[in-house]
Parts: C-alpha cells; sequence; structure tokens
C-alpha cells in the first residue's frame, strides 16, 4: 500500500509517499515566508493552495508513480492554524473522492513522534517535541501518547521568532538565533520559568527585548536565550525520563535542528546511561512524509474515516487520539 500524505498546519506545505514498509518514497515541501512580520493565516493558506498540485506533481516524479497506484490519503488534521488546515483538507478530500480511495486526519504532533521512530529505529522514546506553535514532552503510557510537560503560553520557535522580529532578523528566525549564538559569550539574566513539567517563555521574551532595548549585545542576547530555554526544556524532558524509567530520547520539531540543543540533550541522556535520537532535518520539520506513515499506521490498525469524519481540529491535543497500532499495556 502506498500513502499520500499531505501536511499543511502552519507555514509549510509537504506532500509524502510512504509504502506500508515506512520506505520514503518522497517528501516534498515548500514554506510560506512573510515579508513582514510573522505568519499571516490567510496568506499562507493561499500560498499552500498554490503550491500543492505542483508539489504532487514533483513527490509523484520523485516516486516514479502515478496517482492510480495510491491507495490511501492522510492529511494533517490538527493542531494548527485554520486557514491552512482546511486547505490542505479540502485537497485531501477532492483528492479521496475522485480516486475512489480511503482517507485518514492525522495528528500532526503523534507524526513528529512516529516519523522519528521510524527513521531512527528508536522503540519507546520520549519525544521532547519543540517547532513553532508547539513545545511538549510526550511518551506513550497506558494506550495513548500522553503530554507529560508542555509550554503554558508560546512555542519555543515562537519565542525565536519574535525575538528575531524585534531584531530585524528575517522568518525563521531559529537558525540566525544559532548562528549569532555561536559568536556570544555572556550568560545574561534571563527567567528561568519551570513550573513542575510545563515552562513558559514569554516572560523570557519580554525580559530578552528589555535587555535589547537597553544596549545589550545581540550575539550575548542569542546566546543566553538558547542556554535558558534549551536548559528548561531540557530538564523536564530528563524528568519525564526519570518518572517513565525510559531510556531514549527522541527531538522532532524544527527546533530540534538546532545543534546546541541536541549538544544540551545529548549530555543529559549520556549521563543517564541513555541514548538521544534526531531524524534528519527534513523530517523533523512539518513534512508530508510523517503525516503518510501515520496514516499507514492507522489504516493497518484499523482505523477507518468517512468524509464527515474530516473536520479540521485547530486545537487537537496529543493525548486525543487513540494509538491502536500500539498495545495498551505495552511499550511502544
Amino acid at each position: 500500500m502506498i500513502c499520500l500524505g499531505l501536511e499543511g498546519t502552519a507555514h509549510t506545505i509537504g506532500i509524502g509517499l510512504v509504502d506500508h514498509d515506512g520506505n520514503i518514497l518522497a517528501n516534498r515541501a515548500e514554506m510560506y515566508r512573510p515579508t513582514v512580520g510573522g505568519i499571516h493565516p490567510r496568506e499562507a493558506a493561499n500560498h499552500h493552495a498554490k503550491k500543492i498540485h505542483p508539489l504532487l506533481l514533483s513527490a509523484l516524479e520523485d516516486a516514479g508513480i502515478s496517482l492510480s497506484n495510491l491507495e490511501l490519503i492522510a492529511f494533517s488534521q490538527g493542531p494548527g492554524l485554520g486557514p491552512s488546515l482546511r486547505t490542505v483538507a479540502t485537497a485531501a478530500r477532492a483528492l479521496s473522492l475522485s480516486l475512489g480511495i480511503p482517507i485518514i486526519g492525522v495528528n500532526h504532533c503523534i507524526a513528529h513522534l512516529e516519523i522519528g521512530r521510524i527513521v531512527t529505529h528508536c522503540r519507546d522514546p520520549v519525544l521532547l517535541y519543540l517547532s513553532g506553535g508547539n513545545t511538549q514532552v510526550i511518551s506513550y503510557a497506558n494506550g495513548r501518547y500522553r503530554i507529560f510537560g508542555e509550554t503554558l503560553d508560546i512555542g519555543l520557535g515562537n519565542l525565536l521568532d519574535k525575538f528575531g522580529r524585534e531584531v530585524s532578523f528575517p522568518f525563521p528566525s531559529g537558525p540566525l538565533v544559532e548562528k549569532a549564538a555561536l559568536k556570544g559569550s555572556e550568560l545574561l539574566s534571563l527567567p528561568y520559568t519551570v513550573k513542575g513539567m510545563d515552562v513558559a517563555f514569554s516572560g523570557i521574551l519580554t525580559a530578552a527585548l528589555t535587555l535589547h532595548r537597553n544596549g545589550s549585545r545581540l550575539e550575548d542576547l542569542c546566546f543566553s536565550l538558547q542556554e535558558v530555554t534549551f536548559s528548561m526544556v531540557t530538564e523536564v524532558a530528563e524528568r519525564a525520563m526519570a518518572h517513565l524509567e525510559k531510556d531514549e530520547i527522541l527531538l522532532g520539531g524544527g527546533v530540534a535542528c538546532n545543534s546546541r540543543l541536541q549538544e544540551m540533550v545529548s549530555t543529559m541522556a549520556e549521563e543517564r546511561g541513555a541514548d538521544m535520537t534526531v531524524p534528519p532535518p527534513e523530517f523533523c520539520v512539518d513534512n508530508g512524509a510523517m503525516i503518510a506513515w501515520t496514516g499507514l499506521l492507522m489504516h493497518r490498525s484499523g482505523v477507518r474515516m468517512g468524509i464527515e469524519d474530516t473536520m479540521v481540529e485547530q486545537n487537537m491535543r496529543t493525548d486525543s487520539t487513540e494509538v491502536p497500532w500500539l498495545s495498551p499495556g505495552t511499550t511502544a
């Protein structure tokens, strides 16, 4: 069985083709990049609508197949920006109906975990999921993927983008913050906001921008932002590993591409006698292959949807989705 996966939760439109063995046949993506400010949801949706068809043709060409070879359509059902989600869902429904093949809506957060598992061959990890809109510590327990810690306000990627926008970095700002941080050396005083297993970033953003206005060196600010926020998420991830007695940690989401974050988490894992795994960058960021693979897992475990079941859910929770491809009471 070959599944076509359509990803479109925020700024990226992705098309992936995956077979039933987990072989990734194609993985194409285009990012909407606003010229001013952050993501404009309607403009992102318009971008996706224009790019879906050429991306689909490119993905089919990469895989050496045609539409007639497809047996399943999967799409990102949530969480995400409403206009982006609806654009991709409409395309998925149209393909399903025109080709006469099943359709499945996929939980975007779970898809990050599942693509990480298949490409890194990790078994039963704690996922440290860090992106623009999401910051969560996720792992399997008692029949579902559970959230063991999360942001109480904005995502870590959102923090980096908002800070970058204020200091005139283009979108996305994370890679530029990372580059500037390499030239920083002074650890400036920023709030370390860990509340139990949860974190908060909005106060750190306010403090960093105040220091910027007061003349602090930009490179030191970027260095400090990374050191403080990455320490926070590493701390809560380690506590989740201890609580669950798990010896694998998987990184996912766009922020997971950051080398300093990988270094911190790797050191933590090594000190615990655990393993850290991180997918290649194209599978850390939003991508269609992760949607296709998770759709295949759902379908072969018996999940079925009609068109009436494909309404998008902007606020879909990780733990709202059953995972019947894993057995309750067992590890992943």
